[in-house]
């Protein structure tokens, strides 16, 4: 049995809220690099946002396999977002 977990966006760092571009709470996603069914390992990178200023990867927290994407390129997003959905026990 599939044991999943969600992947929100993660809490920004501090320096973001003060620098104006991610102070409006929301970022874009440039660039979503797994799809549903890829094997990831942990801190393989998931997707890429886009701050105006500078481009983060969110890396995966575990591996496993994907099994929802709930965000897409051009999509903006605030912190704790759901992302993915991760199946921990398929990471074979």
């Amino acid at each position: 049995m599939p044991k999943l977990i969600e992947i929100h966006l993660p809490r920004y760092p501090e320096c973001w809220t003060s620098c104006g571009n991610c102070g409006s709470g929301e970022v874009s996603v440039d660039d979503v690099l797994v799809a549903p069914g890829d094997l990831v390992a942990r801190d393989d990178t998931l997707l890429i946002l886009e701050t105006g200023k500078v481009a983060l990867d969110i890396p995966a927290p575990q591996a496993g396999r994907i099994v929802d994407v709930f965000v897409a390129p051009g999509d903006m997003v605030a912190e704790r977002h759901l992302i993915m959905t991760l199946d921990i026990e398929a990471s074979e």
